[in-house]
């Protein structure tokens, strides 16, 4: 077995809520999705694609119904992306991991934005990539990026550059003038970016295209950029596994392969429920930003009330991120509050260490009284 396979270690958030997963009487937000179940209209097109016995392969690349009303929706926000620069994949993690395969060899120096979720550093290690991480740091509870510190981390050795914005856990996103920095800095250099923009459309700050900054809207087609989506989380279908990549047309063949070696294709009626999603998107989408943004709303303010939480409300993604006084250790603490208070988060050093003492609540709740019921077990406990 490769040492590196050996040395992974597993997830810190699986580990809190194995501890957890069973127990009726724990209020669980450790996970990043929401406990609404997908639109009926998306499972029924599904269950329509199964009954006319679509069961068989698709093409490498994606159902080219798919993958047209992807790039007229990628394009509806960002101008022009043509068909040939998009690929179907199993999932935002299969389309990330794609993007590493294609662009990471053995010993590349990749430089990390840090928190981040793991799998987006723990994915060029298994590649054999040397990761290096720059941290964003809080100040009054907002996670902020020192863009000096990021370019000179950014050197000409540098293959890959991840950024992952709208950020997960921190809710940290990029202004358009840093996008411009930072893709000038790159193509200085030769380096590759891989931008992680699944949460994207869950952006609560207004813009002209309902969508947080992106990298596709400055950069041109052949720049050295890939930008990964999903649909798991504007549209509420997590557990479909199904995303797209957006690249340059000149590494779509290729990606093509590569899925090949992978998993051949994307489910045939997966894909199906795809192109319905887009379609409708206007019947999903801004009614789950608005809801989500309800509940953060009613999250928040209760965190904030309480004495020795640090926490700010994120301008995009569904998570609070805080960190409360007095205790550093966020594994430790996570373990506690499951078996003490029935609360189920996420530890803040499952996503760096630099967020050793931070916890991260999943807002993305069905019913914002989850939430108040969450806050009142914690204020419990700590009165403890």
């Amino acid at each position: 077995m490769r040492q590196v396979i050996q040395n992974l270690e597993e997830s810190r958030i699986r580990e809190v809520a194995n501890a957890g997963m069973g127990r009726s009487d724990v209020l669980a937000f450790w996970f990043g999705e929401s406990d609404e179940v997908t639109p009926e209209f998306i499972r029924q097109a599904a269950i329509d694609s199964l009954q006319r016995g679509e069961t068989f392969y698709s093409h490498n690349l994606g159902l080219p119904e798919l993958r047209e009303e992807i790039a007229t929706y990628m394009s509806t926000r960002h101008g022009p992306i043509g068909v040939d620069r998009v690929a179907v994949t199993s999932g935002g993690v299969n389309a990330l991991m794609l993007a590493m395969q294609q662009l990471v060899d053995a010993g590349d120096e990749v430089v990390a934005i840090t928190p981040v979720w793991p799998n987006l550093t723990a994915q060029p290690a298994i590649m054999g990539g040397r990761v290096k991480c720059v941290a964003l740091s809080p100040v009054s509870g907002v996670w902020t990026l020192d863009m000096d510190a990021l370019l000179a981390a950014v050197t000409d050795s540098t293959k890959l550059l991840i950024i992952n914005a709208p950020n997960n856990p921190t809710g940290w996103t990029l202004t358009r003038d840093e996008q411009q920095r930072i893709l000038r800095h790159c193509r200085r250099t030769g380096t590759w970016l891989l931008a992680d923009e699944v949460y994207e459309r869950l952006y609560y700050e207004p813009t002209p295209n309902g969508c947080a900054p992106s990298f596709l809207d400055v950069a041109a087609p052949d720049d050295r950029l890939v930008v990964v989506h999903s649909f798991s989380k504007s549209f509420l279908m997590t557990g479909w596994r199904l995303g797209w990549l957006v690249m340059p047309s000149s590494m779509t063949h290729h990606m093509g392969k590569l899925i090949e070696f992978n998993t051949s294709c994307a489910s045939v009626f997966t894909q199906r429920a795809g192109v319905v999603a887009l379609q409708r998107t206007d019947e999903v989408t801004p009614q789950v930003v608005a809801h989500l943004k309800l509940c953060r709303d009613t999250l928040i303010p209760l965190l904030q009330s309480i004495p020795g939480v640090q926490v700010a409300p994120a301008k995009g993604g569904m998570y609070a991120f805080f960190r409360l006084a007095g205790f550093d250790d966020a594994l430790a603490t996570a373990k506690r509050l499951v078996v003490e208070a029935g609360l189920g988060l996420a530890p803040g050093d499952a996503f760096a260490p630099e967020a050793a003492g931070w916890l991260r609540w999943c807002f993305a709740s069905k019913d914002p009284q989850r939430l108040v019921q969450g806050v009142d077990r914690l204020k419990q406990w700590l009165a403890k």
